[in-house]
């Protein structure tokens, strides 16, 4: 035990240790005030039963309209014309690179195969023939 503490990497491994816990201290008070944030500055509304006006015995009614639109999230663009460019520019990108890969890996074939042919089998002919 007393080896281990006077070595250098036992310090710094408690220095990181020390360093992660202060980071992720400093890391959850942000997050709990960014929520008490929020839930400080949007209270729940309370929705109260609607006071009946007319004067009619019928009930009202409701005029239908059609469903809001999604509001976006933020980061993520739902829209198919985004997504459609971006993926086929992504898929180009992905051809060129194949083609790159499969330049690379034909040339150094063939580079191994004029490698054989030249050196390692004129040397094998060489040393079959002295035996």
């Amino acid at each position: 035990m007393r080896n281990l503490l006077r070595k250098p990497l036992t310090w710094i491994v408690i220095a990181e240790c020390v360093v992660l816990g202060v980071l992720l201290v400093v890391v959850w008070n942000a997050v709990a005030a960014s929520v008490m944030r929020h839930a400080i500055s949007a209270p729940l509304a309370i929705a109260g039963a609607p006071m009946n006006t007319s004067t009619s015995p019928l009930p009202d009614v409701a005029i239908v309209t059609k469903p809001a639109p999604r509001p976006q999230l933020p980061g993520l663009n739902l829209d198919t014309g985004f997504w459609r460019n971006h993926l086929s520019q992504l898929n180009r990108e992905q051809v060129i690179l194949e083609q790159i890969e499969w330049r690379i890996v034909h040339n150094s074939m063939n580079v191994v195969r004029r490698y054989l042919e030249t050196v390692v089998l004129p040397s094998i002919t060489r040393a079959e023939r002295r035996s």
